[in-house]
């Protein structure tokens, strides 16, 4: 056989380069520099105002993002840096500052820093002298000043009041004839206006005691209460005792050991957490509360699950017509805002003059006190929860039913299967496994369903005996709520440990749930 000439292989043609528009390198580099100047200005102010953690985190993300514009290997993540900025900024740092204030005894009697109640100790007065009237006049320059009427020692005129107040170099008084234009009294009016302003600023009087503003219509020789002495501790001018800083507690004691507020943030250790396990006033509510929460999760999944899984399955038997109606009914409620049904429910189950309890008084004289007895209000928070959450299981039943082979069941009612078999060792062992995920978030959200507790019984009835407020409907969630905005102590530190405790269960739940769904993370 005579072998075939092949055509010689054509050259090869590249594949041509799709051009992406780029800015030119100037104005890249100058939209870099405008940002990073106004970041750092962001980063100063914060720093500035005493919000050292704020400027730590500014400076953080700002960091993050030059290193990701200048750095050409990191060319990829500018894509997703705003939402790693976003991730960093709304879900590392809360967590992380919630942690960190779980350590500490943040509270409502403990909000400032050791600097600012300090400040506000030194920056106490008290009535060293007389008082005397004045009045606030303003010339034709629009200089103001304070004239001060003594009495038999005349009336005396402040210099002007120009520029930033200076606590140590106080304005000098003169007579009132040696000043050329007072300019007329201004109204009451203009002094309650600018009385922030005259506050700041102090006189200093022909007897050489320093006045200050007393009231809308008075001066007064008033001196510091407190002084700053080297040791830091704080001696009182007025009777001479001592005030010392108890960092053990946060607050500055005399000497026999009573507190003077305001208090100051310390670091506290273990102490919040070792409180919620030993303190039986805390561990008691919490243990009970915990208990609650996870029953209520659990039988949320299970009732919500049931009701369902038996709605899809009756719209899945042939017999049923009309489908796509009984479908839009029962998937209605889902399309409720969540707070409105719980509002209407909250209605319904009034005890007094609820549609509930007058049916059930009309059929059997019973009016059951759904809001004050614990077993009941646990009751009907699940019949509620069961009526938001069903339609839901009910969309992703429905499409799972229609996945599994018709075949099965045919051969199932040749075997003689009755349908309880069929649920039983078909339908659930099919749906079980892709529901599994599924099943965990939505126990994990109601694990944290603070909407519907607070709308519909707020935590109550209460648990009676506890030294924090605690209901016996309330979820962790809500008694973290509680803790925190509710109690006349405010303790956050305590709130924040036990939302700590909360997230590490919540995220346990997370970390089950991407195995089940076998996600590579």
């Amino acid at each position: 056989m005579s072998a075939v000439n092949m055509p010689a292989e054509l050259p090869r043609r590249a594949a041509p380069k799709l051009s992406v528009p780029r800015l030119p390198a100037a104005v890249r580099w100058g939209l870099w520099g405008i940002c990073n100047a106004f970041a750092l200005y962001l980063i100063v102010a914060l720093y500035a105002q005493g919000q050292t953690v704020f400027a730590l985190l500014g400076l953080v993300v700002a960091g993050i993002a030059s290193f990701v514009f200048i750095n050409r290997r990191a060319y990829a993540h500018r894509y997703i840096f705003p939402a790693v900025a976003g991730m960093l900024v709304f879900v590392i740092f809360p967590l992380l500052y919630t942690v960190g204030i779980g350590f500490t005894n943040y509270s409502g009697t403990n909000l400032l820093s050791f600097q600012q109640v300090q400040r506000y100790h030194l920056g106490q007065t008290y009535l060293a002298g007389e008082r005397f009237g004045f009045s606030l006049h303003q010339n034709d320059d629009g200089e103001l000043r304070l004239s001060v009427d003594k009495g038999e020692q005349g009336v005396w005129v402040s210099a002007p009041l120009q520029g930033e107040p200076e606590q140590s170099e106080p304005l000098e008084m003169s007579p009132v004839g040696a000043v050329d234009d007072l300019g007329k009294a201004l109204p009451l009016r203009d002094v309650i206006r600018l009385r922030n302003q005259l506050e700041q600023w102090v006189l200093r009087g022909n007897d050489g005691h320093l006045l200050r503003l007393y009231g809308l219509r008075e001066v007064a020789a008033v001196e510091p209460l407190y002084q700053l002495q080297d040791d830091g501790a704080l001696l009182n001018n007025q009777t001479g005792e001592r005030l010392v800083a108890n960092n053990d507690i946060g607050f500055y004691v005399d000497a026999e050991g009573q507190r003077v507020t305001p208090g100051y943030s310390v670091y506290a250790g273990w102490s919040n957490f070792a409180k919620v396990l030993t303190d039986p006033k805390i561990r008691g509510p919490f243990l009970q509360i915990f208990v609650w929460t996870v029953c209520f999760a659990a039988l949320t999944v299970v009732f919500t699950m049931a009701v369902g899984l038996v709605l899809a399955s009756l719209l899945q038997w042939e017999m049923v017509r009309g489908k796509a109606f009984y479908r839009l009914m029962l998937i209605l409620p889902y399309a409720v805002p969540a707070f409105i049904s719980i509002l209407v429910f909250k209605g319904l189950f009034n005890q007094s003059f609820g549609e509930i309890n007058l049916m059930l008084d009309s059929l059997f004289g019973m009016r059951p006190a759904w809001f004050s007895d614990p077993t009941l209000a646990r009751s009907m928070i699940l019949i509620v929860n069961t009526w938001l959450g069903y339609p839901y299981m009910l969309l992703l039943c429905m499409g799972l039913l229609q996945a599994i082979p018709r075949d099965l069941y045919e051969a199932s009612a040749m075997d003689g299967a009755s349908p309880l078999d069929n649920l039983l060792k078909i339908t659930l062992p099919l749906l079980i496994k892709p529901l599994a995920p599924l099943l965990i978030a939505s126990f994990a959200f109601n694990f944290n369903n603070f909407v519907l507790i607070t709308l519909l019984t707020r935590g109550g009835p209460d648990i009676l005996g506890t030294t924090t407020p605690a209901g016996t409907t309330d979820l962790l969630v809500s008694y973290t709520y509680r803790i925190a905005f509710q109690d006349s102590g405010q303790n956050f530190a305590l709130a924040a440990a036990i939302a700590t405790l909360i997230f590490i269960v919540v995220g346990a739940m997370a970390w089950l749930n991407l195995k089940l769904s076998k996600v590579k993370v």
